[in-house]
């Protein structure tokens, strides 16, 4: 049997037999605890908007800066999907829903295609 035709996802996907388009985008939003008196009071909020990003997105999350701050954090969430409208969605909803978001004063949010 000599047939040519890829078999791996790999060779399908190096063939053009497969489309691969991605749209990825990253959301970096950065926002203050007023009330957090330690680095634990300050875990504790960002643990519980991390958490709830995952579930109600299904985003990858990450606290990306503000380390060692106790009052302020900066969290990025990585946005996925096969079609770009329906990710601008999902980062608009990511917005409105880190605006409702108790125990948090929000500063910024911004976002960029990757």
């Amino acid at each position: 049997m000599g047939s040519d035709a890829p078999r791996t996802l790999r060779e399908k996907v190096m063939s053009g037999a497969v489309d691969t388009t991605a749209h990825v985008a990253l959301v970096a939003i950065e926002f203050i605890i007023h009330h957090a008196t330690s680095l634990k009071d300050k875990r504790r909020v960002v643990g519980s908007v991390k958490n709830r990003l995952r579930a109600r997105f299904n985003a990858g999350v990450a606290e990306i800066g503000f380390l060692d701050e106790w009052q302020r954090c900066s969290v990025g969430v990585v946005l996925l999907g096969n079609e770009r409208v329906p990710v601008e969605r999902e980062v608009n909803a990511v917005q409105n829903f880190m605006q409702e978001v108790r125990d948090i004063e929000l500063v910024d949010v911004t976002w960029e295609w990757l």
